[in-house]
This record gives C-alpha cells, sequence and structure tokens, in this order.
C-alpha cells in the first residue's frame, strides 16, 4: 500500500478545514479553495498523480477566486443597509445653539437630543462671528468629537430658503 492512496483523506481534511476558516471569516477566498480542493479530490479519485491534483485544485482555486468571488461579494453587498450612521447620518443634521458658538467653541443640541461641542466653519462667507443661544444650525462636518456647524437656512414663505444673519 502506497501512502499516496490515502490523498483523498488529506484533501477532505484540507477541505474541511478551509470551510471553517471560511466561516470565520466571510470572505469567499477560502470558500473558493475549498472548491478548488474538490477538484483535487475527485481528480486524486481518478488516479491523477499528486503533482496533477495539486495543480488542478490551485487552478481550479485561483479561477474562482478572479471569476465567481467578485458577483458574490457584489450580491452580498447589494442588500446592505442603506441608512447612513455613526459621523455620516449627523452630517446635515439640523440643531439648536446651547451656548454661544464661535469659531473655536459652543455647544449645540442636536435632532436627535445630543448635545455636542461645536464650532462654525470658517467656510461660510457672509457668517456672523458668533451664533447665540436658540439660533438653529446644520452640522456640516464631524471633526473628533466636535460638530462643525453653520447657520441654518430658513423658511420665508413659499418655498424661498435664506440664510440666516446674526443681528
Amino acid at each position: 500500500m502506497d501512502i499516496t492512496s490515502f490523498a483523498w483523506i488529506v484533501w477532505l481534511v484540507l477541505i474541511l478545514v478551509f470551510i471553517i476558516i471560511e466561516m470565520l471569516t466571510l470572505d469567499f477566498v477560502f470558500l473558493m479553495i475549498a472548491v478548488g480542493s474538490v477538484g483535487g479530490l475527485i481528480s486524486g479519485l481518478f488516479g491523477a498523480e499528486w503533482w496533477v491534483q495539486l495543480l488542478i485544485a490551485a487552478a481550479l482555486s485561483v479561477l474562482l477566486i478572479f471569476l465567481i468571488r467578485p458577483p458574490l461579494l457584489r450580491a452580498l453587498k447589494r442588500g446592505g443597509d442603506p441608512a447612513k450612521s455613526n459621523v455620516e447620518a449627523l452630517i446635515g443634521m439640523p440643531g439648536v445653539v446651547v451656548s454661544t458658538v464661535s469659531r473655536t467653541s459652543g455647544q449645540v443640541k442636536l435632532a436627535v437630543g445630543e448635545t455636542w461641542t461645536s464650532r462654525l466653519a470658517s467656510v461660510t462667507p457672509p457668517a456672523p462671528a458668533e451664533l447665540v443661544p436658540g439660533e438653529h444650525v446644520v452640522v456640516v462636518a464631524i471633526e473628533g468629537a466636535t460638530a462643525v456647524v453653520t447657520p441654518a437656512p430658513i423658511a420665508t414663505g413659499a418655498g424661498d430658503v435664506t440664510e440666516r444673519s446674526a443681528s
């Protein structure tokens, strides 16, 4: 009895190991390698030499990784949650000034009820030097734990929007 006659056991163990690793990573790479290993197993069952089995498994794995994995990943990501979360959800959120907001400091209460340290954005040309408590703002960026805000546009009637100005 030759040791190569037990190659099918090695292939089964490898397939099992690759599937377990795939369950931990969920990236489809090890799944493709496991399927390639099935090709090696099948070629071994048909009497191919061990090096031919390895070549078939490697070639099949590479083909699957480059041809099958990308569409699988696209299909997986297509069903993702489109809702913004974390910092992305705060951009564009309205708020109200709680303590005077200047270019360096202040506090605003956002629409979600959270109070954030804030500062006035420097890119707003006609912006006032500071915003007083009660004024409405919009978050334009988050820098660390600071909300960068600008004065909120206010509706003046039939769909007109103008910038709020400081008095």
